[in-house]
């Protein structure tokens, strides 16, 4: 067990013995790997974060009912009695006077209502589902429009659909570029191994001449692989970081003009290990691919 041990820690210091040997091709390296990397992680945040937005956005998950111009309070009461009997929705009424005072509110808009003959808003309940998922919404939205004295129901929901469909486009678009990118770095890697092998073949032939294993010839490069893919992986989670913290106060400013309570967000701790892992595997897999084929012409 100490000699197994010992063997791994020898191969784990010829590794980070290679990395520093050559440090401006070192460096070229993880700039390659970190910013291969960075580009699809950035985008999958920044689809998480258009997510979050528009879970948060203020009438996605609001249906508003508009009474007719002429209800009175016994037609108000009885589609209370109604959403009451509806237990999977919360709901508040919003009566015309205080939505005309908020509509005074609004900026240049006193003057306008002031000059109006009579109040031209309706009474309006807006309601709050349990169940925000589209399908659901439209039902409920087209239930509500059979109710007595209801002019019409809102539900901006199609352009949540169309907003969803755009995020699932980005998606399949983030997987094909990540996996070209994978591809790239399994070269990048691939080819590093194989100048190193080729720099020391007169090494491994003394090697195997002494009865050296191919395991044991082997291990130093394919550590080496997975050493420096997490070195990229670590690097460009530094690149996704420090863009979010660059922009993170100029959207949540630009965010906040819009009315709503939304701060952007980074890489979490689980994404930085994600990443520092693809980059472990995607290295390793290129090391694995230049030994096998490269370390045969020494058999």
């Amino acid at each position: 067990m100490r000699q197994f041990l010992h063997q791994h820690a020898t191969a784990w210091r010829d590794a980070l013995r290679r990395l520093g040997a050559s440090p401006l091709n070192t460096i070229l390296s993880l700039i390659v790997i970190g910013t291969a990397l960075a580009l699809p992680s950035a985008g999958w945040v920044v689809l998480d974060n258009l997510r979050g937005l528009t879970d948060g956005a203020s009438g996605v998950q609001q249906i508003s009912i508009f009474m007719v111009a002429e209800a009175g309070k016994k037609d108000v009461a009885e589609i209370e009695s109604r959403l009451r009997e509806t237990k999977a929705v919360n709901w508040r009424f919003v009566s015309r006077e205080e939505a005309l005072k908020r509509l005074q509110a609004s900026e240049g808009m006193a003057e306008i209502i002031a000059s109006l003959p009579r109040n031209p808003l309706p009474d309006a309940f807006i309601v709050e589902p349990a169940d925000t998922r589209a399908e659901t919404l439209e039902a409920m939205a087209k239930s509500f429009s059979a109710w007595p004295k209801v002019a019409h129901v809102q539900l901006d929901s199609a352009w949540v659909r169309r907003f969803n469909a755009f995020l699932r486009i980005g998606k399949l678009s983030l997987t094909l570029l990540a996996s070209l990118f994978a591809g790239a770095l399994v070269a990048v890697t691939f080819n590093t191994i194989r100048l190193q092998i080729l720099a020391q073949s007169a090494e491994i032939e003394v090697a195997k001449l002494i009865g050296a294993t191919n395991t044991f010839i082997r291990r130093p490069f394919l550590y080496f692989g997975a050493l420096q893919g997490a070195l990229g992986g670590l690097f460009a989670a530094l690149l996704v970081g420090s863009g979010a913290y660059l922009l993170a106060e100029p959207l949540a400013e630009l965010i906040s003009l819009y009315g709503q309570d939304f701060s952007p967000h980074g890489l979490s701790a689980v994404g930085v290990a994600a990443l520092t892992a693809v980059g472990v595997t995607l290295g390793w897999l290129g090391a694995i691919l230049s030994v096998a084929i490269h370390l045969r012409r020494f058999d």
